[in-house]
């Protein structure tokens, strides 16, 4: 057993669930979802502990989630240590294709390698066991679908959302479509098993992080952090 280094005061304020100072945390209440679809979130390693950051909240409210910071990773096998097959997983597409442009009635698009939605759609969409989502600025995200050549056997699909990201003024979203992490999750999760409870609940905990963090920037309670 090697000594440890003792946690810095920043680190011991934090709670040990979403890494939020206390003015941010909104652990309470969580009480995790029996998805049926797996949720794996892929964040880059420059996007840890950001304020305004979603991904551990989100893998909060799961209880078949994963949370994994780095840049690569050999297979989507190793990183749920069994057997799996990535022609069944989804990931969330990062080009410049617009779900709106290509089915304008729906908010999840499975489109093919060329950039077009593929046909029967509800089958594809049915077809899903896991869904994978890259966590990061734009450049961040686009930096992680490189260095994972195994995604591209992963299927591809778009979001359209209804509403811009609820984010607002605290964070622009580089695109009209762009959602936080936690949006994408509720989303997607919420469309695919048929349950808008999903939704409700996520959105009821990004909410009061927004609120929150709204608070503290008046007030000067916590320091903004990258």
């Amino acid at each position: 057993m090697t000594d440890q280094p003792a946690p810095s005061a920043e680190a011991q304020a934090e709670c040990p669930r979403c890494r939020k100072p206390p003015a941010l945390c909104v652990c309470d209440g969580i009480a995790p979802i029996d998805n049926k679809i797996m949720l794996i979130i892929l964040q880059h390693p420059q996007e840890q502990d950001r304020d305004l950051g979603t991904a551990r909240l989100t893998v909060l409210h799961f209880k078949h989630a994963l949370l994994k910071i780095g840049l690569s990773w050999p297979s989507l096998t190793k990183i749920l240590g069994r057997a799996a097959d990535p022609h069944h997983w989804a990931v969330v597409y990062l080009g410049s294709l617009k779900a709106t442009a290509l089915a304008p009635e729906r908010e999840i698009v499975v489109v093919s390698r060329k950039g077009n939605a593929v046909e029967n759609q509800d089958t594809a969409l049915r077809e899903i066991e896991g869904i994978i989502l890259l966590d990061g600025t734009w450049s961040q995200a686009k930096a992680l679908w490189w260095r994972n050549a195994w995604m591209l056997k992963c299927m591809r699909v778009v979001l359209g959302p209804k509403r811009p990201s609820r984010y607002g003024a605290l964070r622009r979203e580089p695109r009209s479509d762009g959602l936080s992490t936690l949006e994408a999750a509720a989303l997607l999760l919420a469309r695919l098993e048929g349950k808008p409870e999903i939704e409700t609940a996520l959105t009821a905990s990004f909410e009061r992080l927004l609120a929150r963090c709204r608070e503290a920037r008046v007030t000067g309670g916590t320091r903004r952090r990258r």
